[in-house]
């Protein structure tokens, strides 16, 4: 019998209903950025979005928790999207439009911790790399430009055609999957960025013009990294950025329950 493909849980995105608009903005949408699920899709696995399970619905769910979940999938994918709301570690945004979205944090973070109880690896992506670190009581900048000495570009209007290089740091298990390579180029958005370090995790990859985290491991089982970068805006074959098919299969191998 041919083997079952394996399911990997992806976390939504989430657009809150606007006051004052009909139609679907007056809803709350759960939605994916088709480029990561086509992403983790290239090794025949299959990809199931999870909504969140807030009560504010017409119709009542059944008892159907996030805790369910990692009894039916084999690993989880937090994907990239609003900030982190300053207020999941500890702070008050300081500019109203850096205040991010508070109930994905909670949302998001139940399922990381859902996930790492039941030994199933996840892998952030961009807001899931901070996502992780906010989780485990790390810290963020809420604003690379304003609260970082002498950073690089981070944001730019040429969005995911906009990449920067980073570099392994020592002895990290991201420089053995590239052992020919100190680093490459990646596409990586954000505004915001890791500062203080959460329990358990060890810096894998740095910015290399300014040292900024790009890439955090947690340390022993269950398998958790994060990543700054958008692996999926990296056209396959690409001779200027990296080649993240080596951290997909790292990533679905521990799925599989196999060595990393």
């Amino acid at each position: 019998m041919a083997r079952r493909p394996l399911r990997i849980g992806l976390s939504a995105r989430i657009y809150h209903p606007q006051p004052g608009a009909t139609g679907l903005q007056s809803k709350s949408l759960h939605y994916l950025e088709q480029s990561v699920a086509h992403w983790v899709m290239s090794r025949e696995v299959m990809v199931f979005m999870i909504p969140s399970v807030s009560g504010d619905g017409l119709l009542h769910r059944s008892s159907i928790r996030l805790s369910d979940y990692p009894q039916y999938l084999d690993g989880l994918v937090l994907q990239g999207g609003a900030d982190i709301s300053p207020q999941s570690y500890g702070e008050e945004p300081v500019q109203p439009e850096w205040a991010g979205d508070r109930l994905r944090d909670a949302y998001e973070m139940e399922l990381l911790h859902e996930f790492m109880e039941a030994g199933k690896p996840v892998l952030g992506i961009c807001r899931g790399a901070q996502l992780i670190n906010v989780a485990l009581g790390g810290t963020l900048y809420q604003d690379i430009a304003t609260q970082y000495d002498q950073p690089d570009i981070h944001v730019h209007d040429d969005y995911d055609k906009y990449a920067h290089a980073i570099a392994w740091e020592a002895g990290g298990s991201l420089g053995k999957l590239y052992p020919e390579q100190a680093g490459g180029r990646v596409v990586s958005i954000h505004h915001q960025a890791i500062k203080a370090v959460g329990k358990g995790l060890r810096v894998e990859a740095r910015s290399v013009e300014d040292g900024l985290i790009e890439a955090v491991r947690l340390e022993g089982k269950p398998y958790v990294l994060g990543l700054q970068w958008h692996p999926e805006f990296h056209p396959p074959g690409s001779p200027d950025l990296l080649n993240c098919t080596p951290i997909l299969d790292e990533f679905l191998n521990a799925a599989r329950g196999r060595r990393w």
